[in-house]
């Protein structure tokens, strides 16, 4: 085993750590990072970025289906081999990470790739895939980004199923004719969409009584509605209770005793946090939690902070991304502003994109506050009506009666994920709903919508 001291230790590099690793760096610190897969984690790799290629792919091929409606004559076959070159060549490099790295040992950052765990306060042993151990001791102390996997669910014979999750679907190079995805999330409800437009015959299973069960229950419905109009076959308020393959073909019992036959099966049901393997033991903390506790400035413990989806405040990049920066202030000791999460944003990319912020209003509700509602039909409005096909989609705002300010507000449309970005700045910045009320909107845009919905609170 080698010894070295050096500044700062991070341990995994999705984009939060890998981003305050490099900033670490360049401000001359001894940095040394550790990775157990790929630089870069899995938004560049296997989430955000390729599966927005594969949406990209989808509503390109949408569009032209609705070119008669609204232009003329056209046609298209599709063709999944131009999606899964782009993720390739494009996103990925071929999945092969010597950018990110390039990237970190040109500011001075030393990477390691191998298995980094926690050995006591400030301390690291890694463990590469050479088989060679160092010890780590690191004088700021030690940042761990160590990210979420696939959650499988305990269902009877899936574990010996040749099942997909995420990383297995942007990897795919052809098709299959029929898929079942299990999960109605973020995920699930995206791919589900991108593999039907590409002619897949699509079923998704749900366990709640709703898709995107953290949105708006509108939100839902108008996404769910959408997919049945596509063709996707939705199952919710239903249990997987048995999977078997065989002969090149799935079986999926149902608790409601209907048995499904589907080529492949996705699942995507959830995250789990790697933390049962990164030592927390050694500084008093539970490798069996869900999530670490941090305080505002991102700590954990002792020479110790946490960033990303472990921390409990949104599995988003832009949350890593946000707490790095407060997180590496506070390793510099620069202070600054701390931690706050009254207002995150989310999208999924669907079509209609549904975009959040902020509380749903049982959320609102559950906390105790007087609420007050509003929304708005987007296909109502001008811009949706000149749209025409997939014009569709709504405003929800959700006020907090008592101080006269937004704490959460909904966009589902085209590009609803953009709209968000106002409704974000109103919430995060509790912007009177007067002061909203009193603007001048743009026409016609599907923005102007917000306007509609902040008249119709009641």
């Amino acid at each position: 085993m080698s010894a070295h001291e050096v500044d700062l230790v991070v341990i995994g590099t999705g984009p939060g750590g890998e981003a305050l690793a490099n900033a670490a760096a360049s401000a001359g610190l001894d940095v040394v990072v550790v990775e157990k897969h790929l630089v870069g984690g899995e938004c560049p790799y296997y989430g955000c970025i390729p599966t927005k290629m594969m949406v990209r792919g989808s509503d390109a091929v949408a569009e032209v289906r609705r070119v008669p409606q609204v232009a003329g004559e056209a046609t298209i076959t599709p063709a999944w081999s131009v999606v899964a070159r782009r993720i390739s060549e494009e996103a990925t490099a071929g999945w092969d990470d010597t950018i990110g790295v390039e990237r970190l040992e040109k500011v001075g950052a030393t990477v390691h790739h191998g298995v980094g765990r926690l050995a006591g306060t400030g301390r690291v042993v890694v463990e590469t895939p050479a088989g060679e151990t160092l010890e780590l001791t690191a004088r700021r102390g030690v940042l761990v980004n160590p990210g979420t996997r696939p959650a499988v669910p305990p269902v009877e014979g899936l574990a010996d199923t040749p099942y997909w999750t995420n990383r297995d679907a942007v990897r795919l190079t052809e098709l299959p004719g029929s898929v079942a995805i299990v999960g109605g999330g973020p995920i699930g409800c995206e791919l589900a969409q991108v593999f039907a437009r590409f002619g897949v015959r699509v079923t998704v299973i749900q366990h709640g009584s709703r898709l995107l069960a953290a949105d708006e229950p509108e939100a839902s419905a108008l996404v769910e509605k959408v997919f049945a109009e596509e063709g996707i076959r939705v199952l919710t308020d239903v249990e997987l209770v048995r999977a078997a393959y065989a002969d090149g073909a799935f079986v999926l019992t149902l608790d409601t005793g209907e048995q499904l036959t589907a080529d492949k099966v996705m699942v995507a049901a959830g995250r789990v946090p790697n933390l049962d393997d990164l030592g927390l033991e050694t500084v008093g903390l539970d490798p069996a939690a869900r999530t670490l506790e941090v305080d505002e400035w991102l700590r954990a413990g002792e020479k110790l902070w946490a960033i990303g989806d472990v921390t409990g405040h949104g599995a988003f990049t832009h949350v890593a991304m946000y707490q790095q920066a407060i997180a590496l202030r506070d390793i510099l000791g620069q202070g600054g502003a701390p931690a706050q999460y009254h207002a995150v944003p989310h999208a999924t990319f669907t079509d209609p994109e549904v975009g959040g912020v902020g509380m749903t209003e049982q959320a609102a509700r559950d906390a105790g506050l007087r609420v007050r509602t509003g929304s708005t039909d987007l296909a109502a409005s001008s811009r949706g009506f000149t749209y025409g096909p997939g014009g569709h989609g709504l405003i929800k705002v959700v006020e907090d009666a008592d101080r006269g300010v937004l704490v959460g507000a909904t966009a589902v449309g085209p590009a609803g994920g953009e709209i968000l970005g106002f409704l974000a700045v109103a919430v995060h910045a509790e912007v009177p709903v007067p002061t909203l009320r009193s603007m001048i909107y743009a026409y016609p845009t599907f923005h102007r919508a917000i306007e509609a919905a902040l008249a119709d609170l009641s």
